[in-house]
């Protein structure tokens, strides 16, 4: 079983000998990018005071990113509400997209792409930090309680950033292994059994349903949870 990104094709610039790679991953992100763009020029693109059909579901959608955003960070910190609301819908559109039979994997199967949304996050946790308290307070954060916990606080920010990519990779890889299995040991089944693949079709829906659906959903929500929870910390200490 291939757990890596598929690699879709190779070149080389011409005149610069740089190799690029376009992988499986690459593709889907980019499919996701462009879905993202068209629902929101669709969904503000002829907005009325009084909403109906499509605006609804957009503004259903807004106003409840932006109500967890208030609930979360507090009234001072909805700036980030625009971030932490596109995250969610890449993040949870890269979880479900496999739903559609059109992509093979999900991005989040490769821990490039997770890892590059917790890095992403990391980097505006120190900046807000720092924005906040001033380099100088920045610094003596990780002195307390007690400057012999120096080692340690250096040790956690660090960890912020591999627990935040690890997480979603690990959960989603771990579920789409385990569909991929079953998908196996149902085909063989009912190919010794009957002679034709049929167990493969209805069975593996509601486990579908878990590890697509809800884990999907809920690993976008733990990570903005998370997000939030780092950057308001970052501001507040």
């Amino acid at each position: 079983m291939n757990l890596g990104p598929k690699i879709i094709f190779n070149f080389t610039i011409p005149g610069l000998n740089i190799p690029v790679t376009i992988s499986e991953t690459i593709t889907t992100t980019w499919a996701i990018m462009l879905g993202l763009t068209l629902f929101a020029y669709f969904g503000t693109r002829r907005l009325e005071k009084i909403p109906r059909g499509f605006q609804n579901f957009v503004e259903l959608l807004v106003d409840g990113l932006y109500s967890i955003v208030r609930q979360t960070m507090g009234e001072k910190k909805m700036r980030f509400a625009p971030y932490i609301g596109s995250l969610f819908l890449f993040f949870a559109c890269s979880n479900l997209i496999t739903l559609t039979g059109i992509f093979g994997k999900s991005p989040t199967t490769d821990l490039n792409t997770t890892l590059a949304w917790a890095l992403i996050t990391f980097f505006m946790i120190q900046y807000n930090g720092i924005k906040s308290k001033g380099i100088v307070g920045y610094l003596k954060g990780f002195l307390q309680p007690v400057p012999a916990l120096l080692p340690l606080n250096i040790i956690g920010e660090l960890a912020n950033p591999i627990s935040l990519s690890f997480r979603p990779f690990g959960n989603i890889l771990g579920g789409s292994v385990i569909m991929a299995l079953l998908y196996q040991l149902l085909s063989y089944l009912s190919t010794k059994m009957v002679g034709i693949p049929i167990f493969a079709v209805g069975i593996p829906a509601v486990l579908h349903i878990y590890f697509d659906l809800f884990s999907g959903v809920l690993q976008a929500f733990i990570f903005i949870m998370l997000t939030m929870v780092f950057v308001s910390s970052a501001i507040d200490e």
